[in-house]
């Protein structure tokens, strides 16, 4: 099973990683299925944030701009991070899933 975390602002990646009001955890099982978990946090808090990933076993965090510190804590903790991500979690979940979500993608579509 792996586990991640995205940090969320309403339906899509939070802009900042300190400024997230709610995460979702997803659980992708071996079958192919997934498990969704939404958490509500009193207040945005980077802290917080860390301490959810730590105890829930993350192992991937999706987010957009994050401080050095957290980044660099979250790695400390074996956590990967993808962050700078612009756009929608449920564009950002399936390119995770399959493997090509990276640092810096942006999953808005432009008008013409």
């Amino acid at each position: 099973m792996k586990k991640v975390l995205l940090a969320l602002y309403g339906n899509d990646i939070a802009p900042r990683f300190d400024l997230a009001p709610e995460v979702q955890i997803v659980t992708f099982d071996r079958e192919g299925g997934e498990e969704v978990k939404t958490i509500v946090l009193p207040r945005p808090s980077a802290e917080t944030l860390c301490q959810i990933a730590t105890a829930e076993n993350i192992e991937a965090v999706i987010c957009g701009g994050i401080e050095e510190e957290y980044l660099q804590y979250l790695r400390w903790k074996k956590i990967e991070v993808i962050h700078s991500i612009i756009g929608a979690a449920d564009a950002a979940l399936p390119r995770f899933r399959l493997g090509s979500l990276k640092p810096g993608d942006i999953l808005v579509e432009r008008r013409k």
